[in-house]
């Protein structure tokens, strides 16, 4: 993956026509508030914390398979306990052969069904909290095919757990840098809900919509909220069911200061010939682990193409690598390899949301951990030997669950009782279950936003860090947008209900007053072991 990279990198430097930075644009941008010059957040998909880090952080070590120790002194996380692991309340539910105690997949099992993870069966597995119908309402048997153990074979599959013998090289980042064990999706669904969040903290706002009407709920004050996965209206790749959001999201905020930005998703442009032979919006890769062919650009994956503001319909290319992060023709929406030539270049954005090919985010079904570990692994170590590393923040971070059990219910800061709500029974999203720092703008109270969803990996990757430290600050999707907020607008928010309003902070997670971990912390991005620090 490094050497494709590069070489990819090279071509587009060649084939693109290099402009003055002056040319492109003459304002001067908003100073950061911290040392953060340059953040990256890398959006993957469809984990829930549990099964990444259930057992963090010790790993079962069996022989041939990489091995991970934790440094004296690791702190643990909110994991499983002994009764979790060995009593667990979804052992004893009416499901037949899908009720079982968590159980671990081997690096050999890293291939898996996709998990139901849709806006209601997700809130029917919390069940008000007692997190007992994962099997019951969201597990999907296998692929892996056979045991050990038999639940792979059953709705049981969702209990499945990975430890660091597989996802190394996440548990190895969590070693050098600083993970939060309460994080949690903005609302509850699917992969659309969680990428719109990432971007807006908004899923309230359809301004149209065709064959759509399944995967959207009357969400009141006269709009419509997004529950499932609609591809975004407009898109040349787009598929039958589609909407468009009105309002605004964190990119138009970024122009409007002239911040450079742009979100680079793997296959966006259509003019690449993959060695399959494909191109256009059909361009596909063949994961070596799953045997599973995908296409490389998932229209629903790519929030910023539901803004008419911000969307790039044609997926036209940017007139040069300077003009990349800035306004012209591509209107900040890039493939991924633009993220890697433009950095090459010297032309680093401030804010860059990265999207893998399908292959490599991770999502069950047709993506493994390790498929996503090279994909990971193979960026940070390209931003780590970059001159700005120094002043560079990486983000971790997850559009849903999956459906992957997860023992830690969720704090509802927003109630809802629409047709789709299910958590405390028909129609009825819940009450609070854990208290706020501050009171919750009346304007978050749309119907189909029952939230927080599922609790989710987060990650933060920089020489600013604070190293081999576990945060337990309340935060959620929308935090990272907060985060943005704070560094370059001035603590703007987007309004018109943005959970931006209430997201808590990730900065306990930092600490600006010394770059202890600016040594390259280079990894293996087959194996996820460590290779140089």
């Amino acid at each position: 993956m490094r050497q494709t990279v590069s070489i990819l990198s090279a071509a587009l430097l060649a084939a693109m026509p290099m402009l003055d930075a002056a040319t492109v644009t003459s304002a001067t941008p908003s100073a950061p508030a911290t040392p953060i010059q340059h953040i990256v957040v890398i959006f993957q998909e469809n984990v829930s914390f549990d099964h990444y880090f259930g057992t963090y952080p010790v790993a079962f070590n069996p022989p041939g398979e990489p091995a991970f120790t934790a440094a004296p002194g690791t702190p643990n996380v909110n994991g499983f306990t002994e009764g979790l692991r060995n009593n667990n309340p979804n052992l004893n539910t009416a499901n037949g052969s899908g009720a079982t105690n968590p159980f671990r997949l081997d690096r050999s099992q890293a291939a898996t069904a996709d998990q139901d993870h849709d806006y209601t069966p997700e809130q029917m597995a919390f069940h008000g909290g007692l997190m007992d119908l994962f099997p019951m309402s969201v597990g999907t048997a296998g692929p892996p095919p056979s045991a050990p153990p038999a639940a792979v074979t059953t709705t049981g599959l969702t209990m499945g757990y990975y430890d660091g013998n597989t996802v190394t090289a996440l548990w190895n980042y969590a070693q050098k840098y600083a993970m939060n064990d309460n994080s949690f999706g903005t609302n509850f669904g699917p992969s659309t809900v969680g990428a719109i969040n990432l971007v807006s903290g908004q899923t309230n706002g359809v301004t149209d919509m065709a064959n759509a009407s399944g995967d959207t709920v009357d969400g009141g004050f006269g709009s419509t909220t997004v529950i499932g996965d609609p591809d975004p209206m407009g898109d040349v790749c787009a598929g039958s069911g589609v909407v468009q959001m009105g309002g605004q999201n964190i990119g138009d905020l970024l122009s409007a200061r002239n911040v450079t930005w742009g979100f680079f998703s793997g296959g966006f442009n259509l003019n690449i010939v993959n060695p399959d032979g494909t191109t256009g919006c059909s361009r596909t890769t063949t994961s070596k682990v799953t045997n599973t062919t995908k296409a490389d650009y998932i229209p629903h994956h790519q929030p910023f193409q539901y803004y008419p503001s911000t969307a790039n319909p044609t997926h036209a290319r940017p007139t040069s690598l300077a003009a990349i992060g800035h306004q012209d023709a591509a209107n900040h929406q890039y493939d991924i390899d633009d993220f890697f030539a433009a950095v090459s270049a010297g032309n680093f954005p401030a804010v860059s949301f990265l999207k893998a090919r399908g292959f490599q985010d991770g999502h069950a079904g047709y993506s493994d951990p390790i498929d996503e570990q090279d994909f990971v692994v193979t960026t940070i170590n390209f931003l780590q030997n970059q001159p700005a590393w120094k002043n560079t923040l990486v983000i971790i971070a997850y559009d849903d669950s999956d459906g992957w059990y997860d023992h830690q219910m969720s704090p509802i800061v927003n109630q809802s009782a629409s047709s789709a709500d299910a958590l405390l029974g028909p129609g009825n999203c819940g009450t609070g279950t854990q208290a706020l720092p501050g009171p919750v703008p009346a304007t978050i109270n749309a119907q189909g936003r029952c939230g927080y969803g599922p609790r989710l990996p987060f990650m933060v990757i920089s020489p600013y860090a604070k190293p081999n430290f576990v945060d337990h600050t309340l935060t959620d999707q929308s935090s990272i947008i907060r985060f943005i907020e704070d560094n370059w607008l001035g603590g703007q928010r987007l309004g018109g209900g943005s959970f931006d309003a209430l997201a808590g902070s990730i900065t306990n997670m930092l600490n600006f007053s010394s770059a202890g971990n600016l040594a390259p912390f280079i990894l293996d991005a087959n194996t996820g072991l460590v290779v140089s620090k």
